[in-house]
């Protein structure tokens, strides 16, 4: 049984870092592989830090979840979550507080996930080598789906690491990444066209493998709004909430708390699926929010944001690999013309399922291929 290590962002607590760790995982346990997961050390921020480090930032996020204009339980609640992420969590991923810094393996998988998204300003990430390759204790490195999220050419010539960068994919065995944005990266800095995957909660059958997820939720007629706290703004509240109301649908916030919000839901990432399989419709802006829209076959439509920290990159590449483009919306006044519209999931489920069929291949062939 080979030995596999998996370095990705499984300690960073979002739901989608959860479950496209615990995909990726169970990919490769269902090709014979023994699975661990592999840390990291943080590196030093390319750019000033958000809201301090350590405690500081802890505070400074707390703090910064008052200010939403959510009910002051749902706001306690979104910070319970926060503060319990990493005991109530970890154990599904088989994962505790001890730290597994290069361990002895036969294969290190790089990735899913943001693993190269380095110009950021997240102290829980930094500019770590690590998530490059470096240092690693491993036969063979690969990486699968793996991701520069809004990091481009320009922004690492910028900040001068891109040559650093370009050397150490360079000495990656073989490269897999999930999006255009980081798949024209690697081929500008390397010479070398890599890989293209979709993310493993995607391309691991979540619907018809994992026993975890419940069939049912409590029974109120709801919509989700799926964002990172205060990321919808004032105005798209205002619109979200009278789509709702004239809808007769609670909004249920999931991941983070918004202006617009009757409940912040407060459960396992394996509940948050039968949320998305139970709910009337979805409004995300996230990556993840709009896969999980997908595998449960939601109506729902994507917020694509070009400012701040931005999504664009991977929102419109996952969309546009989907057919699904359609799902953006620039402007949420059309929500209720957008929501009324049929999506054609039998295309896009052909679509995931010959996707799925690449990643089992490309794995069990790399995997394989140890010397």
């Amino acid at each position: 049984m080979n030995k596999v290590g998996i370095l990705s962002m499984q300690r960073i607590a979002n739901y989608g870092s959860f479950l496209q760790a615990y995909g990726l995982k169970h990919i490769l346990e269902d090709l014979g592989c023994d699975v661990q997961f592999v840390d990291y050390h943080p590196g030093e921020t390319l750019i000033p830090a958000d809201g301090g480090t350590g405690l500081r930032r802890k505070i400074s996020k707390v703090l910064e979840a008052f200010n939403y204009n959510a009910p002051l339980k749902e706001k306690i609640k979104f910070i319970k979550y926060k503060k319990n992420y990493a005991r109530n969590y970890y154990p599904y991923l088989g994962i505790d507080g001890e730290m597994n810094y290069s361990p002895e393996l036969d294969v290190l998988v790089i990735g899913s996930d943001e693993v190269f998204n380095c110009v950021q300003n997240n102290t829980n990430v930094g500019f770590s080598p690590e998530l490059f390759g470096v240092n690693n204790n491993a036969k063979k490195v690969i990486t699968y789906a793996a991701s520069f999220g809004n990091t481009t050419v320009e922004k690492l010539k910028k900040n001068q690491v891109a040559d650093k960068v370009a050397k150490w994919i360079g000495e990656i065995d073989s490269v897999s990444v999930r999006d255009e944005n980081s798949l024209n990266t690697v081929k500008t800095l390397t010479g070398k066209e890599p890989q293209h995957h979709l993310d493993p909660v995607l391309t691991y059958d979540f619907i018809g493998k994992c026993t975890d997820i419940p069939e049912t939720v409590p029974d109120s007629k709801y919509m989700i709004l799926y964002g990172y706290s205060g990321r919808f703004t004032k105005e798209e509240c205002k619109i979200i909430r009278a789509y709702a109301k004239k809808r007769g649908l609670k909004i249920f916030c999931i991941g983070g708390v918004q202006d617009a919000c009757d409940k912040f839901i407060d459960c396992n990432p394996f509940e948050v699926i039968a949320y998305f399989k139970n709910a009337d419709c979805v409004i995300t802006d996230t990556f993840h929010g709009t896969i999980l829209s997908v595998i449960t076959h939601r109506q729902f439509v994507s917020v694509v944001r070009k400012s701040g920290y931005g999504n664009s990159e991977k929102m419109t590449d996952l969309l546009g690999r989907l057919n699904l483009k359609h799902r953006i919306v620039d402007d949420l006044n059309q929500l209720s013309v957008m929501m009324k519209e049929e999506i054609n999931y039998s295309a896009v489920d052909v679509i995931i399922t010959e996707e799925r069929d690449r990643t089992y291949n490309y794995l069990k062939e790399q995997i394989s291929m140890i010397q």
